[in-house]
């Protein structure tokens, strides 16, 4: 079997007028995030991380801000397809980590309805998907509450 890792990063700024979607889910707040898509950082480090680990370069490469099938994409098509592309490739999910840093909205209590949908996404199950949620000790754009930040690690194995 042929087991490998990949990591990814993403982070966009907060804004007025645009909903705040993370994990696949909508969160009540008054900012959101700033993108070209729906700008879920989350799924967009996820999304890097698995294309990473099958060495297919990364989210701008297969899914590009300058091509319009893309403005305002719900981000959860864009992992839907990032699964497919590794499946292609005869890859499998072995399990997703990842933490995002956000001074607020508080995470914890959206974390299970995220690996929720992440695994009905993903085609995984949802024990498969960790999602951490921390601060920067407001320290930084994050920590000014100007942004948010994700990374994300996998495992994908093929036999």
């Amino acid at each position: 079997m042929k087991i490998r890792t990949g990591f990814g990063f993403d982070v966009h700024r907060l804004v007025a007028g645009r909903e705040l979607w993370l994990g696949g889910i909508r969160i009540a707040h008054p900012l959101g995030l700033l993108g070209h898509s729906d700008a879920d950082v989350l799924i967009h480090a996820i999304c890097d991380a698995l294309l990473g680990a099958a060495n297919m370069r990364d989210i701008g490469f297969h899914f590009p801000d300058k091509d319009e099938r893309y403005h305002n994409i719900d981000s959860k098509i864009l992992l839907r397809d990032t699964v497919a592309l590794l499946r292609e490739k005869g890859y499998t999910i072995g399990n997703i980590d990842a933490t995002v840093c956000a001074e607020e909205p508080k995470l914890n209590p959206y974390i299970p309805a995220m690996q929720a949908r992440l695994a009905e996404v993903a085609g995984i199950a949802a024990e498969d998907i960790s999602i951490k949620a921390t601060t920067t000790e407001q320290l930084g754009f994050t920590g000014r509450k100007e942004g948010i930040s994700a990374y994300a690690v996998v495992l994908i194995q093929k036999p």
